[in-house]
């Protein structure tokens, strides 16, 4: 006899994992929850999106105050403590996983700490040795960093998680890998006062992302950095006492460099193939992906998979609206995933978003796209504010005239991209977005004078369209 039972089980509590919990039980399954850790919130919550979110509006603070020098004023040096840097950043996780743990009493969503393996298609295994049978189950296990092979064993070396940890703050920080965590984490130490070097293997910061959408932040961030070495491997690292010593092999890198702290941020590995799923007849991949049709049903039909562990993007709004519809499914209802598109966010300085198709995408596929950019330069927000660094794109199909994409490059941009994702989403063309009203002086009025520019009705900048 099992210790636990359950209509549904949920393997793993972040966002999607938690978010998957609730909405069964509030559509009236029983639910057990499983979580690895102590607390609940997985890895965006705890060591992941909302930490880092929290230092990355400390930097934001420092960098702000310090561009307001320039304008009459002066606040001094700021004086960093980061151990109280960090303890805030604690306080803020603790509120929001102590409050996951109260939404699972409010909707009665039992919760089970411990490692889980399947044993059969209908039980798993806890590491404690306690067992869980159950009718239905979503695997929500997430992702772990993905660290380079053959790295010492020494503390000044960390992944994402490490990084957070702040105290002591390093002199001089390595950043392998120019992704965006690695470059998020990158802001944040920079802005703190530490020497921040980054090493990226391929040609360009943030691979895959459109060219233009990097040169606003390159303007920023080049001065700030000590270095930044693109198209360079790390060919090797060694721990000494004076610090890391890492080899590096590229046209622009130095043989050898010396830095108190390494962040390895080169990617992340789906956790798929970490609890057995084979004993219940799950099929994944090499990579720890499994495969998963449009209700999130794995090729069994009543285990079912979502977030980082299934194809498509790592990201938390993806794995929670998989969730929704997996735990739908789950309880009977007739739900798909079918997003049209999933935005993308960089939370640097300047932000970076995007969603749906971006220029390399339309020009690989030979999608015939029109295009309207307009430069923050001609926001009287962003001038306010000072910086009119960033801009606004969107793409348009030729044909109908709708949006099939767009881009961000400015602070707030990851609020204001949502706009475009709806669009999106709804089939708007530039007529729907310019007649809408929006609020001036903001900077959401420069996704309305992008599709103006379209219609050949925008007036705020000499941009007549093209007959």
């Amino acid at each position: 006899m099992a210790d636990h039972t359950a209509q549904l089980v949920v393997i793993g509590a972040g966002p999607g994992g938690y978010t998957a919990a609730f909405r069964a039980a509030d559509l009236g399954l029983d639910v057990l929850l499983v979580e690895r850790w102590d607390t609940l919130g997985g890895v965006c919550l705890n060591v992941g999106c909302i930490p880092s979110k929290a230092l990355l509006h400390a930097a934001k603070v420092i960098d702000d105050a310090e561009a307001m020098a320039e304008h009459g004023v002066e606040f001094g040096k700021p004086k960093i403590d980061a151990l109280k840097l960090r303890e805030w950043k604690n306080t803020v996780v603790g509120t929001l996983t102590g409050g996951l743990q109260q939404l699972a009493k409010q909707r009665k969503v039992r919760v089970v700490h411990g490692l889980a393996r399947f044993a059969s298609e209908n039980t798993l295994q806890l590491d404690n040795g306690e067992t869980i049978a159950f009718e239905k189950c979503i695997i929500a296990v997430g992702s772990e960093p993905f660290m380079l092979p053959g790295l010492p064993d020494d503390p000044r070396i960390v992944d994402s998680s490490g990084a957070l940890e702040l105290h002591p703050l390093p002199e001089r920080l390595l950043v392998v890998g120019g992704g965006i965590i690695g470059l998020e984490m990158a802001c944040v130490y920079s802005a703190l006062g530490v020497d921040v070097s980054v090493v990226e293997l391929t040609d360009t910061l943030m691979p895959g992302t459109d060219a233009d959408l990097l040169r606003p932040f390159l303007k920023i961030v080049k001065p700030r950095y000590e270095a930044i070495m693109t198209a360079t491997k790390v060919t090797g690292m060694r721990a000494t006492v004076p610090g890391i010593e890492v080899s590096f092999e590229g046209k622009d890198a130095p043989s050898i460099g010396v830095y108190d702290r390494v962040l390895v941020a080169v990617g992340r590995r789906p956790n798929g193939d970490q609890l057995d799923v084979e004993k219940a007849g799950v099929n994944v991949d090499s990579r720890g992906v499994i495969e998963v049709d449009n209700q999130m049903r794995t090729n069994v039909p009543h285990i079912f998979a979502i977030g980082d562990v299934v194809p498509g993007p790592m990201l938390a709004h993806k794995a929670t609206h998989e969730a929704k519809v997996a735990a739908e499914v789950a309880a009977g209802e007739k739900s798909y995933f079918d997003a049209r598109t999933i935005p993308s966010v960089a939370y640097t300085d300047p932000e970076i978003a995007w969603v749906g198709l971006t220029e390399t995408e339309a020009k690989a596929q030979g999608v015939d796209y029109d295009k309207t950019k307009i430069p923050w330069a001609a926001s009287g927000r962003a001038l306010s504010i000072g910086r009119s660094e960033g801009f606004t794109k969107l793409l348009w199909d030729k044909e109908t005239g709708r949006v099939l994409g767009g881009a961000i490059v400015g602070p707030n941009a990851g609020d204001l991209i949502a706009e475009i994702g709806l669009a999106i989403e709804m089939g708007a063309d530039a007529a729907d977005i310019g007649l809408t009203v929006h609020p001036h002086p903001t900077l959401s009025e420069t996704v309305a004078f992008a599709a103006e520019a379209y219609e050949g009705t925008l007036t705020d900048l000499y941009m007549p369209k093209r007959r």
